[in-house]
């Protein structure tokens, strides 16, 4: 098979900067400090004062990245936070310049990274299509072609012609998608930008991208659904640091991933990760506790847990009906059960901020690994929603029927009791 990337050596360095300077002064410092100025300028009237130093630091977000994909491969990259999968993709939607390295691609690329990557914000949707087209290498004739697909995959047709900057980020990315997938590339890059959108729209991408792979076409697909990535790809690459730590067959490159993942992997990452939201009620960081108040990272099956959330306002005026919501997950990424506060009637007022907790009764899940992901509404709008996991835990048998009887879970994730009678 033809191969159509070739990566060789890849590599990607950053410079940071950091300006040293104290992050608490005192009044008696401050006082201090201008005295000691008065004596310097008496004793030394020509000496300038320094200024705050800045200290550089190389960071390499690819480092020696090498690999090949063949015409028709449909390739998954996964990764922790920061491991590199957003800059590799990147640098092969010739977006950033590596560092080092060279990459060589055969065919015409489509890519979807971030949401506002791709549109002119102040052209319509229908300029846009046109626009993206022309940029893939498209005549005019071939665009109409595509034109009413494209429209009826992304629902956009009463906004056809407004500015995209008018676009929710849900509309926004339906086009976005729709255009990427219609226009017929020989190579589809996709990033986790797909979690914007809903859970039936995804679908309809997952089922989209499987017809573009299926047609002979190349996908490379960066997710942290476990499960989108083994339905839809046949090898996984595993980045670890801006380095390649694996790539294998699906399934062997998961289970390998999920294996060397630990507690601190997914827990209190909230600062790294991604997120989408208007940003007026931010969650700020995520634990679990036993009844007694200790902090937790496993459970046994009928125990109670207790999930906290720390949440921080942004701005000075008081926010109401703010609702917190969570997930849980198995270790594939698939939805077992979603909880809102609101689904109980329960609703906050926010003036700075607050620690909201909440306690589920007979922990009802056998014995396993699960993850949580976590979503913040403000006055039925999204404040806050990090695309990741924020946190895991551990599942070991209990006595969940209050049996005496330990260990027996049934087959299937979630526990159910109930009473039994003959008559």
């Amino acid at each position: 098979m033809t191969t159509v990337i070739r990566v060789e050596n890849l590599g990607k360095k950053y410079t940071l900067h950091h300006q040293q300077r104290e992050s608490y002064t005192a009044l008696r410092d401050v006082l201090a400090s201008g005295i000691s100025s008065i004596g310097q300028s008496l004793l030394h009237p020509f000496q300038k004062s320094l200024p705050d130093r800045q200290i550089k630091e190389q960071f390499w977000a690819l480092k020696d990245i090498s690999f090949e994909v063949k015409e028709g491969d449909r390739i998954g990259i996964i990764g922790r936070n920061g491991a590199g999968k957003s800059t590799l993709l990147k640098i092969l939607s010739r977006i950033t310049e590596p560092t080092s390295g060279r990459v060589k691609i055969k065919g015409r690329v489509a890519s979807l990274l971030e949401v506002g990557t791709g549109f002119h914000p102040e052209l319509t949707g229908r300029e846009n299509i046109f626009l993206n087209g022309a940029i893939l290498g498209m005549s005019r004739s071939e665009i109409k072609k595509k034109f009413d697909e494209i429209v009826d995959f992304a629902e956009i047709e009463k906004f056809l012609d407004t500015p995209v900057k008018r676009y929710s980020s849900g509309m926004y990315v339906r086009l976005a998608f729709a255009v990427a997938a219609h226009l017929e590339p020989e190579i589809l890059i996709v990033d986790e930008v797909l979690a914007v959108g809903d859970a039936q729209f995804q679908k309809k991408c997952l089922g989209k991208m499987g017809e573009v792979a299926q047609g002979g076409r190349t996908v490379l697909f960066v997710s942290h659904q476990m499960a989108a990535i083994q339905n839809l790809c046949d090898r996984v690459l595993v980045l670890n640091s801006g380095k390649i730590q694996l790539i294998a067959e699906t399934k062997v490159a998961i289970n390998s991933y999920l294996s060397t993942m630990s507690v601190e992997d997914t827990d209190n990452n909230l600062e790294y990760m991604k997120r989408s939201g208007n940003g007026l009620v931010r969650l700020a960081s995520f634990h679990m506790e036993n009844e007694k108040g200790v902090y937790i990272k496993s459970i046994c099956s009928g125990d109670s847990l207790l999930l906290v959330f720390t949440c921080l306002s942004t701005i000075q005026l008081s926010i109401k009906n703010v609702s917190i919501g969570f997930s849980i997950h198995n270790s594939l990424g698939d939805t077992l059960s979603v909880f809102y506060s609101h689904y109980a009637n329960v609703l906050f007022d926010f003036d700075s901020d607050g620690v909201i907790k909440c306690k589920i009764d007979d922990f009802p899940f056998s014995p396993g690994q699960y993850h949580i992901a976590a979503r913040v509404l403000a006055d039925g709008a999204e404040a806050d929603w990090p695309k990741g996991f924020i946190g895991r835990i551990d599942v070991e048998a209990g006595d969940y029927y209050k049996s005496g009887k330990y260990g027996d879970a049934g087959v299937g994730p979630v526990l159910i009791r109930g009473c039994w009678s003959l008559s």
